[in-house]
């Protein structure tokens, strides 16, 4: 199984967030001591980087580098078909874009679980969502 990381929960792990960051490191310990794969999106990137960028923070925007980077990490590309899923789940859910990217991102790539802390996203269907509060 694949279980896809929603940008809130990178977050959390590589900024060591302490109310959440050792419940997402418990939760992929889990998923990798199960043989799971552990996947995110190009799109994570792009989100987890905002606030480093915004605070000038190196140490973090090495610490997402080296998550990022990590082999153990599957990293998927945005595509024109998972463009497409977008948008019929913001049509359907009225998620935020990029809250439907995410969950798009995973159905595509044949996720079996997605890992956020959105309560929100939690009536999406097409994948099950594990709400990590």
């Amino acid at each position: 199984m694949i279980a896809y990381l929603d940008a809130n929960a990178i977050i959390y792990l590589v900024e060591k967030v302490s109310a959440w960051g050792p419940k997402v490191a418990s939760r992929i310990r889990r998923l990798r001591a199960a043989g799971d794969d552990v996947a995110v999106s190009d799109i994570s990137r792009l989100e987890c980087l905002v606030g480093p960028f915004t605070t000038g923070n190196a140490a973090v925007m090495a610490d997402f580098g080296a998550f990022f980077g990590d082999p153990a990490i599957r990293l998927f590309p945005v595509t024109a078909l998972i463009c497409e899923r977008t948008a019929r789940i913001r049509a359907t859910y009225r998620f935020k874009a990029l809250d439907a990217l995410h969950l798009a991102t995973a159905v595509e790539n044949g996720c079996g679980l997605f890992l956020t802390n959105d309560l929100a996203l939690g009536r999406f269907t097409d994948v099950p969502v594990e709400i990590l509060i």
